[in-house]
């Protein structure tokens, strides 16, 4: 947003580096609760910043999650399980776009 760049941490990666941790641990919550053992999972979380027609700014977030040795639909479950409890995605729901992947 015209900031002089360069190597510094700024806004937008530290929310995705929040929304990750915040996301793997309801992740592992939730994975207990079901009796699911997610192996060596990890969430990556990128975010966009994105103009708007209006000259306002918003941001879109991509979440990655790798859960190894589990099934499709099993790992697709607990992802959606997942993002209905994690503080970050109730507070971003409705006000963002966040689009959810899973890897294996």
């Amino acid at each position: 947003m015209g900031g002089p760049g360069g190597d510094r941490t700024n806004p937008e990666q530290l929310f995705a580096a929040g929304y990750a941790a915040c996301f793997h641990n309801g992740l592992r919550l939730i994975a207990a609760q079901q009796g699911v053992r997610p192996g060596a999972s990890t969430v990556r979380s990128k975010v966009t910043l994105l103009a708007l027609d209006t000259g306002a700014f918003t941001l879109a977030v991509t979440l990655t999650t790798h859960l190894p040795g589990l099934d499709r639909s099993t790992a697709d479950q607990l992802v959606k399980a997942t993002h209905e409890v994690c503080p970050y995605s109730n507070a971003t729901r409705g006000n963002i776009e966040v689009t959810l992947k899973t890897t294996m």
